[in-house]
């Protein structure tokens, strides 16, 4: 049997859309499953809207998500033999230099047209099933500009020949372009490979996800800048129109080269769901050793936040984050600011619903007088709680517990106070309830 060789061929004119992850790694698994190749093929035939740094982007991207590549091409590499294959179905008959009217300035007056058999083609395609087209309304199409200039069906085709291409795993609006390259590869002597289109990816409402209506969200570049994690991506991406048939959601790498399978890809679109994505990177980052996400918050925390701020906060980020990225979002949004400097209140904020500003005195001198016992600076949360809940449970939780978390917060939402504790410390603790219960004795 013939090894399998799957293949990934973008063209470098943009960064990564997250359509072409799945399509990589669906490829990718399906090689790696069937120990065979996986190949990425750089198809830059269109000079003027090819740049070299998308083509980093495309290599580096692939690299980041853990979908090494066994062969590597570009495709303008190979010009000498797509006009090898071009010369040899002209001079075989099967195609011709066409004399065109142009009807535009500019245009050529002269391209190679494919001559038509006008046959039905059958596509056995795993994913869809048989699927039948007449070729006859392609007329002669074009697939060169000249001997010189290979359009993308010819030198797709040439490419996965020369390649050993055995299994062409891609989009689903790629189907229409299938009967043309099977029309050529029969022209060049090509074996057919074994195809499956893929469901679109869609948006929530069910648009099909594209740049124009959903701007950079469709990029994996947006992603890896908002830090979600690269296991996380592919876990996600690969349940874009496939499941494992068990309850099982989080997939490593390992787990689906074990598992996938093409024939239980659906045939409908797949809806990219963000919830979804932000739940299985919350999995991952709870899998992250105590020193990755040590390194992931200061890499993602703004550069002025010192690492012993960080390091008395990382429990609070973590429990609130769904990626890294959104660290900074939290610092912008000043939800960390009673770390850095003194909050500033009213003093009525103090006193929880119906409780008075004298209880409320009496609660925050209790606070004091509890807390002033804890014999070292540093405040371990549970410490606190083992203090001050008996008291709360006794006086009333709200009663007790807001007065002290706004005091030393200054915000209506914040970690509990036992955690800001532990975050302050005894001393900076200490200091704040006494600022807030001279607050309120000054208010009365």
């Amino acid at each position: 049997m013939t090894s399998v060789v799957t293949r990934f061929a973008p063209s470098p004119t943009g960064f990564l859309h997250m359509g072409g992850v799945r399509t990589a790694l669906f490829s990718f698994l399906y090689a790696r499953q069937n120990k065979g190749t996986f190949a990425l093929r750089i198809e830059d035939t269109d000079a003027a809207r090819n740049k070299p740094e998308w083509t980093t982007g495309l290599v580096e991207d692939l690299k980041w998500l853990g979908l090494e590549h066994n062969v590597f091409v570009i495709q303008s590499e190979r010009a000498p033999k797509h006009k090898e294959y071009l010369q040899k179905i002209i001079d075989e008959g099967k195609a011709y230099i066409s004399k065109e009217t142009p009807k535009e300035e500019g245009q050529r007056d002269e391209v190679i047209r494919f001559k038509n058999p006008n046959k039905v083609v059958v596509i056995n395609d795993l994913i869809r099933g048989e699927v039948s087209i007449d070729t006859t309304d392609l007329g002669d199409f074009i697939i060169a500009r000249s001997i010189d200039e290979p359009l993308y069906h010819f030198a797709v085709v040439a490419d996965d020949f020369d390649m050993g291409i055995t299994h062409v795993i891609r989009a689903e609006e790629h189907l229409s372009n299938t009967p043309r390259q099977i029309l050529i590869q029969e022209a060049i002597g090509a074996p057919r490979p074994v195809y499956a289109h893929l469901p679109l990816v869609l948006a929530a409402d069910k648009s099909k996800l594209s740049k124009r209506k959903h701007g950079e969200t469709v990029w994996l570049t947006y992603y890896r800048s908002r830090g979600y994690l690269s296991a996380a991506i592919i876990n996600f991406v690969a349940l874009l129109g496939w499941n494992p048939g068990t309850e099982q959601e989080i997939l490593s790498l390992d787990d689906l080269i074990a598992q996938f399978k093409l024939e239980n890809v659906q045939k409908g679109g797949a809806v990219f769901n963000v919830e979804k994505l932000d739940w299985i990177n919350r999995e991952y980052i709870k899998l992250l050793t105590p020193e990755e996400r040590t390194k992931l918050v200061r890499e993602f925390a703004p550069a002025e936040i010192s690492d012993d701020v960080l390091i008395k906060l990382e429990s609070v980020i973590i429990d609130r984050i769904s990626a890294f990225g959104e660290i900074k979002d939290l610092f912008a949004a000043g939800e960390f600011d009673y770390v850095l400097s003194e909050p500033v209140y009213e003093a009525e904020k103090l006193v929880w619903k119906a409780a008075s500003k004298e209880e409320t005195i009496e609660h925050l001198k209790k606070a004091i007088e509890l807390l002033s016992n804890l014999p070292n600076e540093a405040i371990e949360a549970n410490e606190a709680k083992e203090l001050l809940w008996p008291y709360a449970e006794e006086k009333g939780r709200g009663n007790v517990l807001w007065p002290i978390r706004y005091a030393l917060s200054g915000k209506d939402k914040s970690p509990d106070p036992f955690v800001c504790a532990g975050i302050l410390g005894k001393a900076v603790t200490l200091k704040r309830l006494e600022t807030g219960l001279q607050s309120l004795q000054n208010a009365l």
